[in-house]
């Protein structure tokens, strides 16, 4: 199952509203099943350096089916997954990313979300995955 592309754009709607309710600016990133870019949305005057990172975090949270800050815990020094940051052609690491589950809880995309405090980014990023 994939994301369908009214489905990313109702995410980027939930998680626009959202970061206007925290009165954030924010790029935001959704991917498919297979990691690939469905639908990207940049408020106006979000960071442009947060563009990258969002789609980074989109499918980095789609490749490993779980939050991003939890695949940061487990990257730190000693950590069962320390330096996964470096594989796929890089990785973010830290919250933001949140994977989309359809409504019989199977993964079908990812959202990432980045343009202010990690733990603002990955409010706005769960604002957006919970809109499916």
């Amino acid at each position: 199952m994939n994301i369908t592309l009214e489905q990313a754009e109702k995410a980027i709607v939930a998680a626009k509203q959202k970061a206007t309710a925290i009165d954030t600016k924010m790029n935001i990133a959704v991917v498919d099943a297979g990691a690939n870019l469905v639908a990207f949305g940049r408020m106006d005057g979000a960071w442009l350096g947060s563009l990258d990172i969002s789609i980074k975090k989109a499918k980095t949270a789609r490749y490993f089916d779980m939050n991003t800050g939890s695949i940061g815990e487990l990257s730190q020094p000693g950590g069962s997954l320390y330096n996964i940051e470096h594989s796929n052609n890089g990785l973010i690491t830290f919250p933001g990313g949140v994977p989309i589950k359809n409504a019989n809880g199977e993964i079908i995309g990812a959202i990432g979300v980045s343009g202010s405090t990690v733990e603002n980014d990955h409010t706005v990023a769960e604002a957006g995955a919970s809109a499916i």
